[in-house]
This record gives structure tokens, sequence and C-alpha cells, in this order.
């Protein structure tokens, strides 16, 4: 059954709620609206069950000529309280400013976050104002880590971080010296993973005093597959999900 027009003077209310933000009596907003909910909008058959306050699908009225493709579009700005969860593409048109972190499993692609085949981070200058500083991360054939400082005051030990057992492969390991104010011929004389120390010895047992630079590979994940067959990065034939992918 079809019926006409449905007109409201004031204000349409489904539901027994009590919407205090809409305002009583004299202070009611004019044109406003309350259901209590839930409330699903376009095609019936989207949903089996309730799922949200609001659920919305795609438009299938069959008066509508354009028939769009899409079931939200708002002109203004938007605000979410909560988490979001996603599926599908985003395209972003402006910048996204992010007050904690922007985590990818797969890929970010976006006016604003650019992934191009280096990787640079951008921040206004620290020390000069009306500048900008940019800089572009390491690049090699591994996924690696480091630490690095400085052996002295009678030191000849380096000790490696606690979370080193979980995140590197100690086999992996290469340890750059760097001797100051003498030649002492500084060199590694041990490695013990399992104390997490870096022991070393220098010539006729001058004190140390030396820069280190200590690198490893990490293990809690794939070995990276540094060359390929394919003609996209949809072809690496291991894990795509761990990277960030310039497509």
């Amino acid at each position: 059954m079809k019926f006409g027009n449905i007109f409201v003077g004031k204000r349409l209310f489904v539901g027994c709620g009590k919407p205090e933000a809409l305002g009583k009596g004299e202070t009611e907003i004019r044109g406003s609206g309350y259901v209590e909910g839930p409330l699903q909008i376009g095609q019936d058959t989207d949903y089996d069950s309730v799922e949200a306050t609001l659920m919305v699908g795609a438009e299938y009225n069959s008066d509508s000529e354009t028939h769009p493709d899409k079931a939200i579009k708002a002109k203004g700005n938007v605000e979410i309280i909560g988490d979001t969860k996603q599926e599908g593409n985003t395209n972003q048109e402006g910048t996204i400013t992010a007050t904690d972190l922007i985590k990818s499993e797969t890929e970010v692609s976006a006016k604003g976050i650019t992934l191009t085949s280096r990787k640079p981070f951008d921040i206004p200058h620290p020390t000069k104002e009306g500048q900008r500083l940019r800089h572009v991360c390491l690049e090699g054939p591994e996924s690696a880590v480091y630490v690095r400082g400085r052996v002295c005051n009678g030191k000849n030990i380096i000790d490696l971080p606690d979370y080193w057992d979980g995140l590197v492969d100690y086999e992996t390991m290469t340890v750059q010296l760097t001797a100051l104010h003498s030649h002492q011929n500084v060199i590694v004389k041990r490695i013990s993973p399992i104390e997490r120390r870096i022991y070393l010895q220098s010539q006729g047992g001058m004190p140390v005093d030396c820069f280190y630079h200590i690198m490893a590979e990490r293990k809690d994940g794939e070995k990276l597959i540094v060359e390929y067959e394919g003609k996209t990065s949809d072809d690496y034939p291991g894990d795509n999900s761990i990277y960030s992918i310039n497509k």
C-alpha cells in the first residue's frame, strides 16, 4: 500500500525516548527528528539481523533516476567518537592529521601521506624558523635494527637491549668500532647472546674508549625476499601484509 506525502509540523518522533538534546516545549527545535532505533535505510535485504543503531544499505527506490553507488554522503565536517572499521579502499583528498600513530597492515595511499620508492619524514625545522627538515630512511636487503653508543671509563663490555632476544637473529650481528684519542687496536673478543653482551679487548690492556655501531637482522617475521619475478608488488612471493607498499 502506498501512502501520500506525510507532513510533520514541528518534529518527527518515533519511539518513547526523551531526546534531551533536541529540546522540549518552547525550546524544541523545529524540524528536528528522533528515532529510537534501530533504523535501517536502503536495500531491505542488506542486513539479516540488527548490527547497529543505524544500518545504511544501497539505495534501491525504483522511483530514483540516479541509483547512486554511495550509501552515505556528507557535505561538511564529520566527527566520530570511538573506533572505526574500514573494509575496502579509502581515497583521501586533503591532509590527514594524527595525534597518535597511523598504522597500516597493507597500504596507505593519500594526498598528505606519500609512499614512494624512498621513505622520508618531513618536519618543521627544529632550529631555523620558517624552514623544514627532511630525512630519508636507510635502505638495504634486510629488515635490520641497530644500537649505537660509546664504551669508556674503564669498561670493555657492551650490553645489548633485553628485547633483542625476541627481535633479532644474533648470528647476523655485525659490530663496528671507532677508537677515540689513541690507537688502541680494540677488537671484539667475544659475543655472548646468553648474556646479551659483547666483550671488547684493546692492545696491551689499554683502557677502551670507542664508539660502537651494532646491527642485526630481525627474526620476528619472514626473511625479506630481495629480488623476485613480477610486474607489481602484488606478485611478491612472501607476506605482503607486513610491508608498506608503493604500487
